[in-house]
């Protein structure tokens, strides 16, 4: 089976003050012709929200160490860049972001269900793989980015309250939404970040058998692609609407009075 291009390693030259700017360029410059409804805009603009936020906290000096932090959140950043740069040329990126790109105009997937698609494959699958291109980069372990891993994190916990508040139908929707509460309910993103947290650290033990290593990493991405895909299932209002039983055939009618009792009850 082909398999996604590999990602180069992020240069060793990245830089607090030119380092989260230049994501914010290309992010920037990356979304700005795609239609509001698109499903990958709608995650698109969340997540820049967010790298916005972790930009002004490193100005701010709230990280403790502010070039593991950029470097961090840059790593993160390239490998959804990355994807996306790959599916717009032609490439094959990785199958944790196909559901998303497949599925991006399907007119019975909500945005909601966009928006938890992107941040499960950018939690679920570049998390784990950021932290180990950011402990080669800084030549430092796991354990070393756990604190900056942790605030990082916290900011992606707003973004799934956000996702929620902001994306979630109102209760005139209701009986549209009963799946997609579902749905929604099914994935969490604190239990990604913590099985990101487990992967990466054990990627990293893995990093001198790199045969292993490899096969744990295209399992990890299979895996979080099929997640996606579920999270995927169209919600359309007819769907919705489908009753969850087959009505029971109404009784025989035994005179034309009853039937018309029956008609009328």
């Amino acid at each position: 089976m082909e398999r996604s291009e590999q990602f180069p390693r992020v240069p060793e030259g990245i830089t607090v003050p030119d380092g989260i700017g230049g994501v914010l360029v290309r992010m920037r410059a990356l979304g700005a012709h795609w239609p509001p409804g698109d499903g990958v805009a709608v995650f698109h603009r969340l997540y820049l929200t967010v790298t916005e936020e972790v930009a002004r906290l490193v100005e701010r000096g709230a990280f403790p160490d502010a070039r593991a932090a950029t470097v961090l959140d840059v790593c993160f950043a390239e490998r959804y860049l990355t994807a996306v740069e790959a599916y717009e040329s032609g490439r094959r990126p990785p199958a944790c972001w196909r559901p998303l790109f497949h599925s991006r105009n399907h007119p019975g997937v909500r945005p909601l269900q966009f928006a938890l698609c992107g941040v499960n494959a950018h939690i679920g699958h570049d998390l784990a793989l950021a932290v180990v291109d950011a402990c080669r980069t800084l030549g430092c372990e796991p354990t070393d980015l756990q604190d900056e891993f942790d605030r990082v994190g916290d900011l992606l916990t707003s973004l799934e309250e956000r996702v929620r508040d902001e994306l979630m139908p109102g209760p005139d929707l209701l009986e549209l939404a009963d799946p997609l509460t579902h749905l929604a309910g099914s994935w969490s993103l604190e239990r990604a970040r913590d099985a990101a947290w487990a992967v990466a650290r054990t990627l990293w033990a893995l990093r001198g058998l790199p045969g292993i290593a490899e096969e744990v990493r295209e399992r990890l991405d299979d895996g979080v692609g099929l997640v996606g895909r579920m999270l995927l299932t169209p919600c359309s209002p007819g769907a919705a609407r489908l009753p969850a039983h087959p009505a029971a055939p109404a009784p025989a009618a035994q005179s034309s009075g009853s039937a018309t009792g029956a008609i009328s009850s």
